[in-house]
């Protein structure tokens, strides 16, 4: 029988990587290393874990010459907006700089190397995009990710670009909120939210996020897969649509625009995916953002039993 390939996970402890190292364990076609910074937080087995700390290339170097991976999926990177926005030097080394460290190792193992990126690397002008759209960042997290997808783009070996949008699930540890929850427990409480009707997303449900990336580690697909969910909504409307799935008071929703909030980092307004490419090559099938709901309500109800 011939031996598994190997694939290493950047990022296991966060919320795509749980969902990543799940699938995989589950599906067996791979042996999976995840890797992390500090000690593993995954529940469950089936996997081996490293600890790696991305931004000391000594430490990428070590560790991947002592796993040896056929397939890297870099799902590491600091994405809070304002964070970056107001720590630059962090967000670079943390988004630019260890994607740089990990592309020279993969280059010396020929691992195929799939980058997840985002959909704030447009400008936000103009929504559903396809892949052929042409990059606008207009904050730095954006530009940060844009330099990680060019270092990726001009690598000698194999490589691929997940880009994805607005990612929403629940960790195991229920350690994230997200719109769901937050729309969710606001309303239970009897709370009034404001919520924008002027910016434009195809939300993803991490679970789909991470079947994109491993149907691309699959097929050894390569260049560039617009990976997201189906439905082309705004906060608002997803809002409102929690609130019908959970029956709960719609008129505590307030309709707002972006210009009622002051952020340190701007904020595309129209972004959203096509995902056509994804589905056609790859066999790429999200759920629709009801699906989801139904989906997160179930991880919900288990997770406090």
């Amino acid at each position: 029988m011939a031996t598994k390939k190997k694939i290493l996970i950047t990022g296991a402890n966060g919320l795509l990587g749980q969902k990543l190292v799940n699938q995989l364990v589950e599906e067996q076609q791979f042996q999976v290393i995840a890797t992390g910074r500090g000690p593993c937080r995954l529940p469950g087995g089936g996997f081996e874990y490293f600890q790696l700390d991305l931004e000391i290339q000594e430490e990428v170097a070590r560790v991947l010459s002592e796993t040896q991976p056929d397939v890297i999926i870099h799902g590491a990177a600091m994405t809070h907006v304002d964070q970056c926005e107001l720590n630059q030097e962090a967000c670079y080394k943390a988004n630019v700089l260890a994607t740089q460290y990990l592309i020279e190792e993969a280059e010396k193992l020929k691992a195929h190397f799939i980058f997840v990126s985002t959909d704030f690397i447009f400008s936000g002008e103009e929504g559903p995009l396809s892949e052929e759209a042409a990059p606008a960042p207009v904050n730095y997290y954006g530009e940060t990710k844009l330099e990680g997808e060019r270092l990726v783009q001009a690598m000698k070996s194999k490589w691929a670009i997940a880009r994805t949008v607005l990612v929403f699930g629940l960790a195991h540890d229920m350690s994230r909120s997200n719109l769901i929850l937050w729309v969710k427990e606001s309303l239970e409480t009897g709370k009034e939210i404001q919520v924008v009707d002027d910016q434009f997303r195809t939300p993803t449900l991490a679970e789909d996020l991470a079947a994109g990336c491993i149907l691309i580690a699959n097929h050894g697909a390569e260049g560039v897969y617009h990976i997201s969910g189906p439905d082309f909504l705004t906060p608002y409307q997803m809002a409102v649509e929690t609130a019908e799935y959970f029956k709960l008071d719609q008129s505590l929703i307030k309709r707002t625009d972006s210009t009622q909030f002051t952020q340190p980092a701007k904020r595309p307004l129209k972004t959203g995916f096509k995902i056509e490419k994804a589905q056609k090559e790859l066999g790429f099938e999200p759920k629709s953002f009801r699906t989801a709901i139904g989906i997160l309500a179930k991880q919900i109800i288990l997770a406090r039993s």
